[in-house]
């Protein structure tokens, strides 16, 4: 018996840590046993910087892209008139300074098509995108730690998260190209971006829901962190990590409703 401890524990310091392109590879073949092979050593900064760096600067490219078609401009433009619009309505603002507002918006789209419009938008989608990525994160830490006794840290809910954004990248992707193609805005690759649903319904919300690559990347980001944290069972942080994605969405659909400008968060 002792010596098959003894081998065992051999085996466990003899085997290699996973390269990081093994493990991006290995979040798409099979994320479980990647996972569980990358709980075994340390955490790499590298597995969640390089990849978060990579997909918010895909999103910044895909953003700055997606303006050069002029469908898609008008269609921005017009989003933003209608939305001053009901402020308007609503008396919560004049229409002197919707006009002045609606303007520099105008400037804004055209000066944003320049080479410095689109610096500026990739740096700002990197700052922006990393405080709501570490935000995000500390959510799922304080759920994990408190409520399924997780024994990770932040840092693995990081990786677990830097990970999963190799799956996103794919979604970016996608939805960048029929942007540009169909000259409609595609957020996500979900069923809602292809029905014609009125805006900020909440049938809307539910149909965005339906979403393939979400789906896809939130099962497997569940999955990490669950091995990360040396879960028995993964269902608990499947539960855990769909009901944040719902309820947080339904959190932004009504903030929506109250402000505007983060109407799209929800969906």
């Amino acid at each position: 018996m002792e010596n098959n401890e003894t081998l065992n524990n051999e085996q466990t310091n003899q085997q290699q840590e996973l390269s990081h392109s093994d493990k991006m590879l290995g979040v798409f073949s099979e994320p479980s046993s990647t996972f569980e092979a990358i709980a075994k050593f340390p955490v790499r900064s590298i597995d969640w910087v390089l990849p978060i760096v990579i997909v918010f600067i895909l999103i910044g490219l895909m953003r700055s892209l997606a303006m050069l078609n002029e469908e898609v401009a008008l269609q921005t433009r017009q989003s933003q008139i209608e939305m001053f619009d009901k402020m308007v309505s609503e008396g919560k603002m004049t229409q002197e300074q919707a006009d002045k507002a609606i303007e520099g918006i105008e400037k804004q789209m055209e000066f944003m098509k320049g080479p410095v419009g689109w610096v500026i938008n990739i740096v700002s989608t990197l700052i922006f995108g990393f405080i709501f990525f570490f935000i995000i994160a500390g959510i799922y830490f304080l759920f994990i730690k408190f409520l399924l006794k997780g024994e990770g840290s932040y840092q693995h809910v990081l990786v677990a998260s830097g990970l999963t954004s190799y799956i996103t990248m794919i979604q970016v992707l996608i939805g960048g190209i029929l942007t540009f193609v169909l000259g409609k805005i595609f957020m996500d690759t979900s069923v809602a971006n292809f029905l014609d649903l009125e805006k900020g319904s909440i049938v809307k919300f539910i149909v965005s829901k339906i979403d393939p690559i979400s789906i896809w990347a939130y099962s497997v980001l569940a999955i990490g962190l669950a091995k990360l944290n040396r879960a028995q069972s993964s269902t608990p942080y499947l539960i855990l990590v769909f009901a944040l994605w719902i309820l947080g969405g339904l959190l932004f659909f009504f903030l929506g409703k109250i402000f505007p400008f983060l109407g799209g968060f929800g969906g």
